[in-house]
């Protein structure tokens, strides 16, 4: 079984070759390295990426600007098939650190492979991204979720939406798409009526639709966050035009 001190070695002579002068255990540091001209270097010793090591090279940042972390290659099938998953993951993580990363391998001729060298890190902002995230704040309506959870389904602007539209359907065995809209205010009532994403709505003839049996039972499992939502997306809608012309011709 590999052990912290088996690194030692490998990691040594690799500096060495590169005109470094190393030295172990330097006030508490696995390897240090100088060399004239040259920062410092850094080295923690661990056989397997951990948040451990991750700490103590982040730590070490304090005492110089080039810090490595160095790790066993992973020595069995299983081992190997698990670094290849988190490979990709631990290199961003450790590029955002500003840490380098080192992979040591005892038994071959060239032991030590540089998988990433410190440099410093300045992430890049995702205007897309950013903007989408303030547009959904923005949109949402109260706060009709629970930080953290994982398994129930999210309440966003779009699903307020398209609640506000069935709210609107369910006094109605029909409505024209132009009446729900003007009832809901909802600008995109139109595509959430036609996608019908979540299979609340049916088409019954053209610009005019109806609640499902699917829309009646959403109402009811997402009536704390109906409750949330403009009191006019859940009270009765105004009578058709159509219908108010019949109304009026029987009242003459």
């Amino acid at each position: 079984m590999t052990k912290e001190t088996d690194l030692y070695q490998p990691i040594k002579g690799f500096l060495e070759d590169a005109g470094y002068e190393v030295k172990s255990e330097i006030t508490g540091c696995d390897v240090v390295a100088c060399k004239p001209d040259a920062p410092m270097v850094i080295v923690e010793l661990k056989t397997r990426f951990s948040m451990d090591l991750i700490l103590q090279g982040v730590e070490r940042q304090a005492l110089a600007e080039d810090v490595y972390l160095a790790v066993r290659n992973p020595e069995t099938p299983s081992k190997r098939k698990n670094w290849r998953k988190r490979r990709r993951p631990i290199l961003t993580l450790c590029k955002k650190l500003g840490l380098g990363l080192l992979i040591v391998n005892p038994a071959t001729a060239h032991p030590v492979e540089v998988l990433l060298d410190p440099a410093p890190f300045r992430p890049r902002k995702n205007r897309r991204l950013k903007t989408r995230l303030k547009k959904e704040f923005y949109a949402r309506v109260g706060d009709p979720n629970t930080g953290g959870v994982s398994r129930s389904k999210i309440i966003t602007a779009y699903r307020q939406d398209a609640l506000r539209c069935a709210a609107a359907l369910q006094f109605s065995s029909s409505l024209a798409l132009k009446v729900i809209k003007d009832v809901t205010g909802v600008a995109r009532a139109a595509s959430i009526l036609q996608n019908n994403h979540y299979g609340w709505f049916e088409r019954v003839s053209r610009g005019v639709y109806k609640l499902t049996a699917e829309g009646q039972a959403a109402l009811l499992q997402y009536s704390e966050a109906v409750a949330q939502l403009r009191p006019v997306a859940a009270t009765a809608p105004p009578k058709s035009s159509k219908a108010t012309e019949q109304s009026k011709t029987r009242s003459c």
